[in-house]
């Protein structure tokens, strides 16, 4: 599974690292993701998800119910 957040979509973005002589060489800034577990009471399942921490805070705003069917309709869950 690629390094991308089911919930927001977010994902590895590219960038340079940049040395004291100005020196530009690409880089890669990854997401900070973990893969948790998560239990449904609407459908009384658990469901394993890797989400970014950023994603965790929405979750816990939003409710995991609403936040999985947002990111179906998104396509980011399949």
């Amino acid at each position: 599974m690629s390094r991308v957040c089911q919930i927001t979509g977010k994902s590895v973005m590219v960038g340079n690292n940049v040395s004291h002589s100005q020196r530009k060489t690409k880089r890669k800034f990854y997401p900070n993701l973990i893969t948790k577990k998560f239990f449904i009471p609407e459908e009384n399942d658990y469901i394993t998800l890797k989400i970014s921490t950023s994603a965790l805070r929405t979750i816990n705003k939003k409710g995991i119910y609403v936040c999985v069917k947002e990111a179906l309709e998104k396509g980011y869950i399949k």
